[in-house]
């Protein structure tokens, strides 16, 4: 498939003069998405990296919303395609490695005994640095494992320090302020479209005019809810004090998002016995250990053998939400599976010690600090992925956690098996434990801690969910 790199950094304006209202809005959603993946992987845009994109979103999309993000990114490769050919650009071709390797082939060493179960042959090799030819994108194979890219770490800090002058002090500052990568990467991602906002105006005319026709403008062209619209605030008021040095001013009178809260979907208890008794083998212990414990998804996947503490039957939380960490429980129902389970973990962990396999992903300090602490099995995820996944930040092959669309696929497909008629995400099952704890007359600050809310406010959200709102109270009436 052609190799050419589309480099279309004006698109936006180009979209907003060409294209008619309707298409401009799913249209720029589908390709700030596409860039920020690509941003995300360190992959090119090119046909092949186009391609993979739209079958990753294909597997989940329904088709409606699947058609409309492959017209969009369709009309941005063509587009940009044309431009560059009639800006008598050259489109660039990035490096491939030759032959169909998808990692750099390193020779067996002389002295290399080979694989147990190879029948002779030397085992595969995996690479534990990163390449000097860039690898291809997409999956393919090392030895009996299929790898993918693993995507959902950080980048590699050296090596993502923004674009322009304004995003690279932006990243710096987040830094030295030690900011959770997730809030990295909303901030930039505001901050971008911030000035996507101001057109050429120079940085330092910035004032709050400026915040305020951008704020409004989400509101009333775009009907952003009020939570986005402060997390934009949030981001552009960081960037004005933590970055420019300076006070945006007075904006207060921007257009404000309709306020409102939704009351979170639940299940009942039965509900939940219908949902686990549609699942079966590690996707069920996976859901029921969600529910048990409260945990988001990310926590759950997130989980390292050292964090599951079955002789006190506690779950140790690092780096939750806000980067905060937490003890939550493990019922005694559940101890002997997951007992079992950290049993079958051994043999694997084993398996990929024999095979040579380079460690599990560590946060980028620890790693530099204790480089083989990857490879001790109480580092070892606890919800290891059956394929392999090709480290973003180095090009190492290693073992990755069980990704968050496949858990969400697992939970689609358990649904409608079940027969519900909602809707069923992986965070029902946070929402269903906080609720069920409050009905059963759990005081709401043993539910806050629990949780890992910061703010109360956040849990009373649950008194609403909860079977009796007066919890832990009588009505009159049924004395009557």
């Amino acid at each position: 498939m052609d190799a050419l790199t589309i480099v279309f950094d004006d698109w936006e304006q180009v979209l907003a003069s060409t294209l008619p209202p309707d298409l401009r809005k799913p249209y720029r959603e589908a390709i700030v998405k596409f860039r920020y993946w690509l941003r995300q992987t360190g992959k090119t845009p090119d046909a092949e990296t186009f391609k993979e994109h739209l079958d990753w979103k294909k597997s989940y999309l329904s088709p409606d919303r699947f058609e409309v993000r492959r017209d969009a990114l369709r009309w941005y490769y063509k587009e940009g395609l044309r431009r560059m050919k009639a800006a008598g650009q050259n489109p660039s071709k990035p490096l491939t490695p030759t032959g169909s390797a998808l990692v750099p082939k390193v020779p067996p060493k002389a002295n290399q005994a080979p694989h147990p179960a190879s029948n002779g042959n030397p085992r595969p090799v995996f690479p534990t640095r990163a390449p000097t030819v860039p690898a291809k994108t997409g999956t393919g194979r090392v030895g009996d494992y299929r790898t993918y890219e693993m995507s959902d770490v950080p980048t590699a800090g050296a090596r993502d320090l923004g674009g322009p002058d304004w995003e690279k002090a932006l990243v710096s500052r987040i830094r030295e302020r030690n900011l959770a990568w997730t809030s990295e990467k909303t901030y930039r991602a505001w901050c971008r479209r911030f000035m996507a906002s101001i057109g050429g105006k120079p940085i330092n005319s910035l004032d709050h005019s400026d915040v305020r026709k951008w704020l409004s403008g989400l509101a009333v062209k775009e009907r952003v809810s009020v939570s986005t619209q402060s997390q934009a605030l949030n981001a552009v008021v960081f960037f004005f004090r933590e970055v420019l040095k300076r006070d945006p001013g007075d904006f207060s009178d921007f257009t404000r998002a309709r306020r409102g809260r939704k009351v979170p979907s639940v299940l009942t208890q039965e509900e939940c016995k219908r949902l686990f008794a549609a699942m079966e083998g590690t996707s069920r212990l996976m859901a029921e250990l969600m529910y048990a414990a409260g945990l988001r998804l990310s926590e759950l996947l997130r989980l390292r053998v050292k964090d599951v503490d079955l002789e006190r039957l506690q779950l140790s939380v690092q780096f939750g939400k806000g980067g905060k960490s937490r003890l939550t429980m493990i019922p005694p129902k559940l101890e002997p599976a997951l007992r079992a389970h950290r049993e079958r973990l051994r043999g694997l962990h084993a398996k990929d010690r024999e095979a040579g396999m380079p460690g599990v992903e560590l946060p980028e300090a620890l790693e530099r600090k204790w480089p083989k602490a990857g490879e001790k099995f109480i580092w070892f995820w606890f919800w290891p992925s059956r394929n392999l996944m090709r480290d973003h930040r180095n090009g190492i092959i290693r073992r990755h956690h069980v990704l968050d669309v496949t858990f969400q696929k697992m939970i689609r497909e358990a649904v409608e098996r079940a027969g519900f008629d909602k809707r069923v995400s992986p965070h029902t099952l946070r929402h269903s434990f906080a609720t069920h704890l409050l009905a059963s007359g759990v005081g709401i600050r043993d539910v806050q801690d629990l949780l890992g809310h910061a703010d109360i406010s956040t849990t009373e959200i649950y008194l609403h969910t909860a079977k009796y709102t007066g919890i832990g109270v009588r009505s009159p009436f049924e004395t009557l």
